[in-house]
């Protein structure tokens, strides 16, 4: 903003709003007004400045638990693109709000460019997000049977599969009459409606998670109606139906019922009725989240690209959602058991994406890296065997792991577990 050959940003936001792009709602044109002032006076503002000041929260507003900040921030944004697509398209200099950012910069465009492609707009973007939402769905849809096909397949050898069975985290799910639940890490989506109330694309919120997380905000906000629909659809990358595939023969050896479901449609009732094991994304944990990070000696970062090393104050970092085709890259395979309220027994078997995950899985399908990550571990596994975690380092390609280096391996507390859970 320091050349002098651009226009005065104040003068482009009144453009815009004088324009009607920013639709009906007051909501969007006080909120181009607050950002601008405040970059006005070089200053980004909080979420929960931008909570209280713009939309009218009160002090308890809780920025972890409410996505409404987030949800105007992006609408704001479409609607700025949306702005230069139709009404400007040979403009000199935008507003824009920059990805995970709170605060608008003036971007000049580069003259030789079409403004169309300039804006990436909402619908030169379109036919790819709905292809890789039905791509989605597909693997949604191929999950769901991989367990029956994989109840049919051909035989694993039996020696090994005793061997991994005769793990003691494998014998806590086989030592009893308990079933077995194998909950796979899914994302809820909802629908974004464009000006003629048709559905433009889909949106994934960490925040949203449910119906009823979408419905709660509604609640909170009725206008967000007019601009998002509940399309009641969920998807699951690819590599969780690939992890699946892996532990799918150990469960089956185990003679049990195993039941298959989505993160998205697990019940309270069910954490405590069966024996537990999570197949997905460390960013798709929902229910099981807080249940787990509070008492792990691990953290999530905000994107989920991130694991934090309590005791250690060493932040672990996935480039796997970064690379191109062919590149290298490194993920993060986390692994965790404990003991239930219950007799029951959770195993999270996750990743932050691909490469991650399925490693978590290679390990627990494994006796011999099994066996291999308790030697490595300083604690008596004859009392922890049962109850620790394991975060790796991932060194993959396309989606593929070629190597893995364990990174931490520590024992959970479960009286601590539950007692952080009442």
């Amino acid at each position: 903003m320091s050349d002098t050959g651009a226009p005065n940003l104040q003068t482009l936001k009144q453009r815009i709003i004088d324009s009607g792009a920013l639709g009906r709602s007051p909501v969007y044109v006080k909120l181009l007004d607050y950002l601008t002032d405040c970059a006005a006076d070089s200053r980004q503002p909080k979420e929960f400045e931008i909570a209280v000041d713009v939309l009218g929260r009160d002090s308890s507003f809780d920025v972890s638990r409410d996505s409404v900040v987030r949800v105007y921030i992006h609408q704001l944004r479409k609607r700025l693109e949306a702005y230069y697509v139709r009404h400007e398209p040979n403009a000199d200099y935008r507003i824009v709000i920059p990805k995970g950012q709170y605060i608008i910069t003036l971007e000049a465009c580069r003259p030789d460019t079409p403004a169309a492609s300039r804006e990436d707009s909402p619908e030169r973007r379109r036919p790819a997000r709905l292809t890789l939402a039905l791509l989605a769905l597909i693997a949604v849809l191929g999950a769901a049977n991989a367990w029956q096909w994989s109840a049919s397949s051909g035989p694993e050898p039996v020696d090994s599969l005793q061997a991994t069975l005769s793990h003691p985290m494998w014998q806590q799910l086989t030592d009893d009459e308990l079933p077995i639940l194998l909950v796979m890490g899914d994302y809820y989506i909802f629908g974004e409606l464009d000006e003629e109330g048709r559905i433009s694309r889909m949106v994934r919120d960490f925040f949203i998670n449910s119906s009823e997380d979408l419905t709660s905000l509604f609640m909170q906000d009725s206008s967000l109606q007019n601009y998002f629909r509940d399309l009641d659809m969920t998807y699951m990358p690819e590599g969780s139906a690939d992890a699946m595939l892996q532990v799918a023969p150990i469960l089956r050896a185990t003679g049990k019922p195993v039941r298959v479901t989505m993160m998205s449609r697990l019940q309270t009732a069910d954490l405590r009725n069966n024996h537990i094991i999570y197949i997905g994304y460390i960013s798709a944990l929902d229910k099981l989240n807080n249940l787990y990070f509070q008492t792990s000696g691990l953290l999530p970062g905000r994107t989920f690209d991130e694991i934090f090393d309590k005791q250690g104050q060493t932040l672990y970092t996935s480039t796997a959602g970064l690379p191109q085709q062919g590149q290298p890259f490194r993920d993060l395979a986390l692994l965790a058991t404990w003991p239930g309220a219950n007799q029951n027994q959770f195993v999270l078997v996750t990743g932050t994406r691909d490469a991650g995950l399925m490693h978590a899985a290679d390990v627990v399908s494994d006796i011999h890296k099994l066996s291999a990550l308790d030697s490595k571990a300083d604690f008596d596994t004859e009392q922890s065997g049962v109850s620790h975690e394991a975060l790796f380092e991932v060194y993959g390609i396309d989606r593929m792991n070629f190597e893995a280096n364990l990174l931490y391996h520590q024992p959970l507390d479960p009286a601590l577990i539950w007692a952080n859970s009442q």
